[in-house]
């Protein structure tokens, strides 16, 4: 029999890592991909015809013959959620029965982060299929927060006190696999967070420790945080992407801890301080 779940993104950060943990427990995939040069060659797992998300042709020659769809949610891009709807057509034309989403946590559609606006109106198309289908609403990578601090070594962001429950990439394919591998998830919105909720500030404190140099937030208001973007040359949609990221955190909708990686994969989530531990080229840019 082919291999029954199809992976999107799987040359990617949660795709490849989710690819990698079904093929080590003897599960066979289907790797989605635009570049089959970046797809892992790993045990069981066959390579399909490439595909983008915006090509729904594509799309379903590459996912028919499976019965799950794993859907690691686009870049960010002004018509993400058109890509979104266009796999999930695919997807139901290729005849799957289950899908399962990478979404966001607090996705609603009036949630200050304009991208969670994004997955709360995936979500709902995929609910309106009538499939099976799970939601892994991810707070922020945490991979994301030694990024966050400039080469100066200043954390800029409109997030006043707030706090963010972030999540590592291996606890949400951990997550992910114990789902797609499981039973009785069907219909389950999961919130994937880390063990804590950390404000900025004790974010920076604990980069300032690893990295043996200082670094600090700077709360910055809403007109500054535009003004401070405003010589990078991205389109609006994605300056107000980066600004409102900061926004939700300080109106509280990161501050989500769940016990969903514990509960659903038998170990604790990754704290920041281990992940930092473990990757130290993440701060790299902050080093002396």
């Amino acid at each position: 029999m082919p291999p029954a779940i199809a992976v999107t993104g799987a040359g990617g950060q949660i795709g490849g890592r989710v690819a990698r943990r079904l093929s080590g427990q003897g599960v066979g995939a289907r790797l989605l991909g635009r570049d089959p040069g970046r797809l892992p060659d790993l045990a069981g797992c066959v390579k399909a015809p490439p595909a983008a998300y915006g090509d729904g042709e594509a799309m379903r020659r590459a996912i028919e013959g499976a019965d799950t769809l794993f859907l690691v949610s686009a870049h960010e891009a002004a018509d993400r959620v058109r890509e979104h709807t266009t796999v999930v057509d695919a997807a139901v034309a290729a005849g799957v029965e289950r899908i399962v989403y990478v979404s966001f946590v607090g996705a609603a559609p009036d949630a200050t982060f304009t991208f969670a606006r994004d997955h709360w109106h995936t979500e709902e198309y995929i609910r309106g299929t009538g499939l099976a289908h799970t939601f892994l609403r991810d707070n922020l990578y945490m991979a994301m927060l030694p990024a966050l601090a400039a080469a100066d070594g200043i954390i800029r962001g409109p997030a006043g006190d707030g706090r963010v429950g972030a999540v590592a990439h291996e606890d949400i394919a951990d997550v992910a696999a114990a789902v797609l591998l499981g039973e009785g998830h069907d219909g389950a919105t999961y919130d994937v967070t880390g063990p804590e909720a950390l404000s900025l500030d004790e974010v920076a404190a604990e980069l300032t420790r690893v990295g043996g140099r200082q670094v600090t937030y700077l709360a910055e208001t809403r007109e500054e945080a535009y003004a401070s973007r405003a010589g990078y040359g991205a389109q609006e949609w994605e300056v107000a992407g980066w600004v409102t990221s900061y926004e939700a955190i300080a109106n509280g909708e990161t501050a989500t801890v769940s016990d969903v990686v514990p509960r659903l994969t038998g170990r604790p989530a990754q704290s920041f301080t281990e992940y930092l531990a473990e990757h130290p080229g993440s701060y790299r840019h902050l080093l002396p």
